[in-house]
Formats: C-alpha cells, sequence, structure tokens
C-alpha cells in the first residue's frame, strides 16, 4: 500500500454555512410552491374559460355573476378566485365581494391577447404530471415515454402553433425569405415536416392555392385529425401522411420545407436533415423554427425561460425520442449544434434569424446551394 503524499487525500475543510444564502433560497422555495400551484390555475382558467370570461365582463362582478358568464359551478368558481387572489392575478374588492381581471393581465391571460396568450402554455404543466411516474422510472431505467402516452400533447400543441406560428406566418415569418411570398402565390411545391395537427400548413394552404402542400408526422392521431379538418376546410391543395422525418424518400421534389419546432424531438435529427437536403430541389430552401438556446448551459443561465425549456425537455422532448432509442437532443440542443448539423446534412447557406415579439425561437433559413 502506498503511503507516498500524492496517494494521502487531505481532508476538505466545509464551506462556511451561508445563513443568509440559507434564508433567501427558502423563501425562493416557499414561491416556487406558490407560483406552480398558480400555473395548475392558470390552465383550468384557461380551459374552462373563467379567464376569457372575466375579460368579457370587464368589471367588478361577484363569484355567482361570473359563474353566471362562464356556466360553470359557483362553488368551484370562488376556490379558483381564491387562488388567482392570493397569487395576485385578480384584484378582488373585500366590501363587494367582487373580483375583476385587470386589463394589464388580461393581455398576457386571455384568447383575445393571442399571440400574447401566455395561459395556454401552462396547460403543458398539467400534461406533464400525467407522466411524472412513467419519466421517473426513465431516471433509473433509462428509455423514454412515447408520444401515445401524452394526453392532450397534439392538442396543447396545435393552440400554441396557432400563437407562435400562424399568428406570425404572413407578417413575420414568411418575410423573412426574400421572395418566398411570391413564390407561394406562383406556385410551389412545399412540405412541413414534423407537421402536428397541420394548422400553419392549412393556413398556407388557404392562402396560396396555386401552392401544393403535404404534411407529414409520424403521429397517426395527429395526421388523422388534420386530414379530417383540412376536408372539413375544403382544402384541395393539401394531404397528410404518417412518416418518420428521417425516413424521406422523395428526390428533388420540394421547393420548400417547413420544420416548426420539430428538429430537437426527433428520434434521429441528422437522418431528418439529410433526407430534408434530399428532397429539395437544387434551388429550394429549409425554412425551420427551433428553440432559441445556446448548447452550452453555461451560456443559457440568463435565458428568461431557460428552466421552463429544460423542463419541458426532460418531461417531452428529450424522452420522446429516447423511447425510441434516439439520440435524445433535446429542447436546448443549442444554435451551435443546430448550425453544425446544417452543415453537415449538406446545406450550404445558413441564416439565423429572430423575431422581436418572439423570445423563444429563432429561424433557420437553409439554402441547398
Amino acid at each position: 500500500m502506498s503511503t507516498s503524499p500524492s496517494a494521502v487525500l487531505e481532508p476538505r475543510a466545509a464551506a462556511p454555512f451561508d445563513a443568509d444564502r440559507h434564508e433567501a433560497f427558502s423563501l425562493r422555495v416557499t414561491n416556487m410552491l406558490n407560483e406552480a400551484s398558480l400555473t395548475f390555475m392558470l390552465s383550468l382558467g384557461h380551459r374552462s374559460g373563467l379567464l376569457d370570461g372575466l375579460r368579457r365582463l370587464d368589471r367588478p362582478a361577484t363569484s355567482h355573476e361570473i359563474a353566471d358568464e362562464t356556466g360553470l359551478n359557483e362553488r368551484y368558481v370562488r376556490e379558483w378566485l381564491g387562488a388567482m387572489t392570493t397569487g395576485r392575478v385578480i384584484d378582488y374588492d373585500p366590501h363587494s365581494r367582487c373580483y375583476r381581471l385587470p386589463p394589464e393581465h388580461a393581455a398576457w391571460l386571455t384568447r383575445a391577447a393571442t399571440p400574447n396568450n401566455l395561459a395556454g402554455l401552462m396547460q403543458f404543466m398539467a400534461l406533464f404530471g400525467k407522466v411524472e411516474d412513467r419519466v421517473l422510472d426513465c431516471f433509473h431505467n433509462g428509455g423514454g415515454v412515447p408520444y401515445e402516452q401524452f394526453d392532450r400533447f397534439h392538442e396543447v400543441m396545435a393552440e400554441d402553433s396557432l400563437q407562435t406560428v400562424v399568428a406570425a406566418l404572413d407578417e413575420h415569418i414568411l418575410p423573412l425569405v426574400d421572395g418566398l411570398l411570391e413564390s407561394l402565390e406562383r406556385g410551389v411545391e412545399a412540405a412541413d415536416v414534423g407537421c402536428g395537427r397541420g394548422l400553419a400548413l392549412m393556413h398556407m394552404a388557404r392562402r396560396f392555392p396555386r401552392s401544393q402542400f403535404v404534411g407529414y408526422d409520424f403521429c397517426a392521431d395527429a395526421v388523422a385529425w388534420a386530414t379530417a379538418e383540412a376536408r372539413r376546410r375544403a382544402l384541395p391543395n393539401i394531404r397528410f401522411e404518417v412518416r418518420d422525418a428521417a425516413r424521406l424518400d422523395d428526390d428533388r421534389r420540394f421547393d420548400v420545407v417547413f420544420a416548426f419546432d420539430a428538429i430537437h424531438d426527433q428520434v434521429d435529427p441528422h437522418g431528418m436533415l439529410a433526407g430534408i437536403h434530399r428532397a429539395l430541389t437544387d434551388d429550394g430552401l429549409l425554412l425551420a423554427q427551433d428553440i432559441r438556446s445556446s448548447s452550452h448551459l453555461e451560456k443559457n443561465l440568463d435565458h428568461p425561460v431557460a428552466p421552463f425549456l429544460y423542463t419541458i425537455s426532460t418531461m417531452h422532448c428529450m424522452t420522446v425520442s429516447l423511447a425510441n432509442c434516439g439520440c435524445g437532443l433535446g429542447t436546448c440542443w443549442g444554435e451551435e449544434l443546430a448550425l453544425q448539423m446544417f452543415a453537415e446534412a449538406g446545406f450550404a447557406n445558413v441564416a439565423v434569424h429572430t423575431l422581436e415579439h418572439d423570445v423563444m425561437n429563432n429561424y433557420y433559413v437553409c439554402r441547398k446551394a
């Protein structure tokens, strides 16, 4: 047994206990508990129509009046109002026992506030709670939680897409590419890879009737919903197919491919990008929206929603990839890795754009040549 000085581990002095830091963190954790609780109540307020009902009233109202306005049970409404009042979301007058949603808050919490309605995002917290046990098992045993075990996921994502993509397409996203609007109006072949329920593609199919659109998604239920909705809207220039994004077998077919918030979820994102590159015409382009972050954790410390992004990755984006033995890129795969992967897929020219109203996403314009 060696007794050389290099083999002897000196005891490390314990770091001094910072009482102020201890107390500050106690208050922070208590605040986390309260704020997390409010996410569930805001989700309920969004889904039940309570937040929209309060905006319609736009005046102080009793719990009975609010229940009548929304057609809901007064006792549940009153308890929900208690959470909203103590959470400083809703104003309350104890003398008249009336509640009011301030217009400054309604501007962030109601459907009329689209694309700024943050209440819809709160639904993700409730969705993740339903799969906590399954994700916990993955911590112990590896693997992942497949898409089909996420109740309402495509419904909630479609609602989010209406805000982040559809509402911004005409004025912000499509104009990022010089001449794209004119090309779509003349008529092109376009695809949306990882289309979900296809609302963005349907919006474009309606606006650009001379173009042909196809949406690909791995999930059969999302494709079935999109197909039925496109039929209901009488859109003859669009169709949807169940297809693995990494198994595109088209060759020089599409003038433009869209990928909205889809690349980082993929089982094989490298294969997806290579397939898109192959499927584009020689002068075609990929317009991809994906999460704005760095590939380096330390550079995300000041990101305004970084904890949310890493949470949604752990509870959904990473795990659905790992469920199929994928690479598990994760939500915060980051701009640096994205640019590397676009280059490896063969894209010769990649421009990164941001939109002033969208702190969550980068927009990558990737040209084949």
